[in-house]
């Protein structure tokens, strides 16, 4: 590939030419990844042999606390190399629905939105928030962001599904037990290298006025654009932009991202993988359980993954409940542990 970036020919065919570009970048990052690995790995174990001719307990603490960080990132890049799904590579969105319940689901859509934004900040993603829906007194009805990054599809696309939280209603007097159910929704951005036709005539367009914050131009013009698939039921929004223009050519790449990922699952369902259609927000659907009272609880009701520390989790925590969920789905059975693969 170096080879080829140096041919003078190459940038004759632009598309392809930053195809190349683009796989040579990740063969780049993934083998310096590996040998920043292996040189980590040496240098602490060094470290160790020599606090302990010299009897340094703090170095060989510090080293052993870092093979232990090492042996999280080593585990994280295990799971990522087995990420070679057609768009696993891809950027992502991200939508959060509420479910039934009102003002309660609605903070809990909202708690969502911010646990996903936590995790691919920390994971070094770019977060764009292209559209939100607020709720009537609280939280959220429905969002949209964008997750740009290396792998954010590959990463994000077991999260779909419902998810369930238990706790103290902090909007009932009289500190009940509640309930609530939001669901997360997750599809690729889909690149120059994938063609999706879809014809205008078999859609709806609406367009409204933005809501939230924004400036005055944002919102006091119909300047968000929804439109509506009406052959699949499909309903992509987007109200980031200033210009109804630019934020009409952003919903109609939503769309066609959608229409592809549905594509995706299609296949999968047709090579007996996990179904992956859309159901309800409630009982009997849920992928995840979120417990704040009356005990802390996180438990993954496809792999049996737990943590007891639920607010590391809703800050962002996810990797160990990815890496199981990844794990599950390439392997194809239940409860399989990263260390179990080979």
């Amino acid at each position: 590939m170096n080879n080829k970036a140096e041919d003078p020919n190459l940038w004759n065919d632009a598309s392809e030419a930053q195809k190349l570009m683009r796989e040579r970048q990740q063969l780049d990052d993934a083998i310096s990844g590996v040998k920043s690995l292996e040189q980590q790995l040496k240098d602490n174990v060094e470290l160790i042999e020599l606090g302990e001719e010299e009897g340094d307990d703090s170095v060989v603490r510090d080293a052993e606390d870092a093979l232990k960080a090492l042996k999280t990132e080593a585990s994280r890049r295990q799971v990522e190399a087995m990420l070679s799904g057609e768009a696993d590579g891809n950027d992502t969105y991200v939508e959060v629905h509420s479910g039934a319940g009102g003002t309660e689901s609605q903070d809990w859509a909202n708690m969502l939105l911010r646990m996903y934004s936590r995790w691919a900040e920390r994971s070094g993603f770019k977060v764009e928030v292209l559209e939100v829906h607020d709720g009537d007194e609280a939280g959220i009805k429905s969002a949209t962001i964008l997750v740009k990054g290396h792998n954010a599809y590959g990463w994000l696309k077991t999260e779909s599904g419902v998810h369930r939280l238990v706790r103290i209603s902090p909007y009932d007097s009289n500190a009940r037990r509640h309930t609530s159910f939001s669901s997360i929704w997750v599809y690729p951005v889909i690149d120059d290298t994938i063609q999706i036709e879809v014809n205008e005539s078999d859609c709806r367009i609406d367009t409204y006025r933005s809501s939230g914050a924004g400036g005055q131009h944002v919102n006091t013009t119909d300047s968000a654009v929804r439109i509506t698939h009406l052959p699949t039921g499909i309903v992509v929004a987007c109200q980031q932009e200033r210009s109804q223009h630019k934020n009409r050519a952003k919903a109609w790449d939503m769309l066609r991202a959608r229409l592809y990922e549905q594509e995706l699952k299609k296949r999968e369902d047709a090579a007996n993988a996990e179904a992956a259609s859309k159901t309800d927000i409630g009982w009997g659907h849920q992928i995840r359980s979120y417990v704040l009272q009356p005990y802390q609880l996180v438990k993954d009701l496809r792999t049996g993954v737990e943590s007891t520390a639920p607010g590391d989790v809703l800050d962002g925590d996810l990797d160990e409940f990815m890496e199981a969920a990844l794990a599950h789905r390439i392997n194809g059975c239940a409860g399989v542990e990263v260390s179990d693969i080979d």
